[in-house]
């Protein structure tokens, strides 16, 4: 898992252009939630699914870059991949214990991010989140967003910006627990994306600690 340069990639315009655009539709499902029937799961995995499908039209280098990370030491990429996400939920489990002492209203936001599975059955929420909302939200921030952006402003900077823009789309949800768990998780995932640059690693870290916390071992 050796760390490559940046490659030039898509042009910065369109990388902004992109990254904005999507940003703000993440946004709008936090702060207005799903319409009608639509569950909150569904409606995210449609944004996610529109943000990092065009993230590979905008990127042309992309689809390469991703096979041929799942080409290259695949079983080593899923173990590390499995660890980090492991060693994120025991960061979180302190962070809740401790949150709960410290913060009087962190019990009901916490509480308010668990409401959003309210009458969704939870295969429907693995399915979605395995299949599509881990997956995309990786392709799209880590793989395409911070990859660009340190294309453009160098590799620290680019994982600052990138985790300071996913903590931001979190704001509109109102939810202040919501957000700290957002910026811990963009700083995580951002490192782990400087340090290996695999996508595919980060899949699966994203993925596997999102089915944990809502599905598996909720907090």
């Amino acid at each position: 898992m050796a760390v490559r340069r940046v490659s030039p990639g898509a042009r910065p315009a369109a990388v902004l252009g992109l990254t904005v655009v999507a940003a703000a539709l993440f946004a709008a499902v936090f702060r207005f939630g799903p319409p009608g029937r639509l569950d909150f799961f569904a409606l995210f995995s449609i944004a996610a699914g529109l943000a990092s499908g065009s993230a590979f039209a905008v990127d042309t280098d992309y689809a390469g870059r991703l096979a041929a990370d799942l080409r290259s030491g695949l079983p080593g990429k899923a173990a590390a991949g499995l660890a980090s996400a492991a060693v994120l939920y025991g960061l979180f489990a302190v962070g809740r214990a401790l949150s709960r002492l410290l913060l009087p209203f962190a019990a009901a936001e916490i509480g308010r991010v668990y409401a959003l599975k309210s009458g969704v059955p939870a295969v429907r929420i693995v399915l979605l989140v395995g299949l599509v909302i881990g997956p995309a939200e990786e392709i799209f921030w880590r793989g395409f967003v911070q990859e660009r952006m340190a294309g453009m402003t160098g590799r620290t900077r680019g994982l600052l910006l990138t985790s300071l823009l996913y903590a931001a789309v979190h704001v509109a949800s109102g939810n202040v627990m919501l957000v700290l768990a957002a910026a811990v998780c963009g700083l995580f995932w951002g490192s782990l994306y400087l340090r290996f640059r695999s996508p595919v690693l980060n899949v699966v870290s994203h993925t596997i600690w999102d089915l944990a916390v809502l599905v598996i071992f909720p907090f």
